[in-house]
Parts: structure tokens; sequence; C-alpha cells
């Protein structure tokens, strides 16, 4: 995309960052869902500027990323949260290529032992709770159906599955999220992270990037395996999960096509409600 000049909000970010010799930088909006974000040149210095969002996402909270981020800084899996103001968060540009959908599928063995170090991090005091975000989400969006309602009613009956066991997620971990680097992969885009239940991480995982039933057993053996847990109740609670995310990534599609009007959008909200 073609690049535009830098707000003054932004500008102070990138001055703190270069004291002594502050200059005017650009701004090239990255591809993605929310449009949100993109890369900052200047002079021979990179980083990536997260917008605050003008029309509210649900659970999505720079400042809460800012945090969790911060105290991400040693653990080598994470960009560094570099500065953040009223209306941006600023990090550090990652150089390397993400992952094509045949590297996420081969790399699999990378990706659990990713998976484990991030579950095993400190917990950030950010709990995720899909109930109240899921009716956040059905009060928020204009149109409405019968289906979202009786599934929305359904899963309030049925609440919550207790947590298997809590530990820091990512929640949006596909291949356009994992980035190649020397040292092995690393995650970006954290705007979804908060403390949950790790079944919950890998039913996204299964769901939100089609594994197929030997891949989906295969990720299952392997975490159960490499964490201590009992494969048997591992699988058993990831599909007490499946509807929640479901209806989860149907209503952040509606909203998200009511807010942007992006056609494309549209089309992912009407295909994940046909799977409802």
């Amino acid at each position: 995309m073609a690049a535009s000049s830098i707000d003054t909000a932004l500008q102070a970010l990138i001055d703190l960052q270069q004291p002594a010799a502050p200059s005017a930088g650009y701004f090239y909006p990255l591809n993605g869902l929310t449009g949100l974000s993109g890369k900052v040149t200047c002079g021979q210095q990179r980083w990536l500027a997260r917008r605050i969002p003008q029309q509210p996402i649900p659970f999505i909270s720079r400042r809460r990323e800012w945090h969790l981020l911060r105290r991400l800084t040693a653990s080598g899996l994470a960009p560094h949260a570099l500065a953040i103001n009223h209306r941006w968060l600023l990090l550090e540009w990652l150089p390397g290529e993400t992952l094509s959908e045949a590297e996420f599928l081969s790399r699999q063995p990378e990706l659990l032992a990713l998976l484990t170090r991030l579950h095993h991090q400190p917990l950030s005091g950010y709990r995720l709770r899909l109930l109240p975000l899921l009716q956040h989400y059905w009060q928020q969006c204009r149109q409405r159906n019968p289906r979202w309602l009786r599934r929305l009613r359904q899963l309030t009956r049925q609440g919550e599955p207790p947590p298997l066991r809590l530990g820091l997620l990512h929640m949006d971990v596909h291949p356009g999220n994992l980035l190649a680097q020397p040292d092995g992969l690393r995650l970006i885009d954290w705007e979804y992270a908060a403390d949950g239940d790790i079944a919950l991480e890998l039913a996204a995982v299964i769901s939100g990037n089609g594994l197929k039933a030997t891949q989906r057993a295969a990720l299952l053996a392997d975490y159960a395996d490499a964490n201590r847990l009992d494969l048997t109740a591992l699988e058993h609670q990831v599909r007490r999960w499946q509807p929640w995310l479901h209806l989860l990534m149907a209503s952040w599609y509606q909203l998200r096509w009511e807010q942007s009007g992006d056609p494309a959008l549209h089309q992912l909200a009407s295909a994940a409600w046909r799977q409802i």
C-alpha cells in the first residue's frame, strides 16, 4: 500500500525513540482484518504502529496489550512494546517472514514448543471471559437472527466450562501471526491475548486453521505429553469450547462488517453463521 504521512500523536512516540535526531517518518498500512496496524519508517529505523480503534471493538484494549507485552519483554515470545499514548501503541518491528499454510503444518513441533512456553508464562491479570464478550457482541450488532439468539441462550444456560488449566493465551495463532526467525518462531498481533483455559487456545488453533482430524489428534496428543495432561480430559475440554468459539467468530465478523462495510467481512460473517 501507498505510504502516508504520520499524524502528530504517532510522531510524538517516534521522537521519543530518537530524541537526538527527530525527523518525519512514513506510515505503510498493513493487511489485516482490523486494519489498525502499519509499518513506520523513519530513515533506517522501522517500527510497528497499532492504532487505538475509533469504534470500540469488544475486548481490544491497547493499554492491556501494552502492559501484557511489557511483561513479556524478556520472554522472547513477542515484540517489545516501546511507547503508548491516547492514539497509538508503538512496538519494535520484527524482521522475518510470516509462515505459509504449508510451513505452519510442517513446523508443528516448533508451534507446540512455542505454545508450551507461552502457557507457562506468569498470568497477566487480565482474564478472558467469553460469555460477557458474546453478550456484548449481541448488544452491539444491529442485524441479529433467531439462530444467534438460540445459541447464545443455550451457552448462557450451560455456562463457560471450568478451565482445565489457566495460562496466558494469545488467541489468534495462525500462519500470518507467526514470524520465522533464525532462532525460531515469534508471535505477533497480541491484541486478543489474556489469561484463560489452555484448552480454549488449542480449540482456537484447531478451528481457526481448519486442522484435519489427524492433525488435530497429533497436536493434542503432543501437547498433553509435553504438558503432563491427561489426553482424554484435554480432548473433551477442547470439544466443550468449540461451540463457544464458533459463535465468537461469527459475532466478531458480524460486528466488524457492520462497522466497516467491508464485503470480505460480510462473506466471512455469512460463512460463519452457517456453522452455527
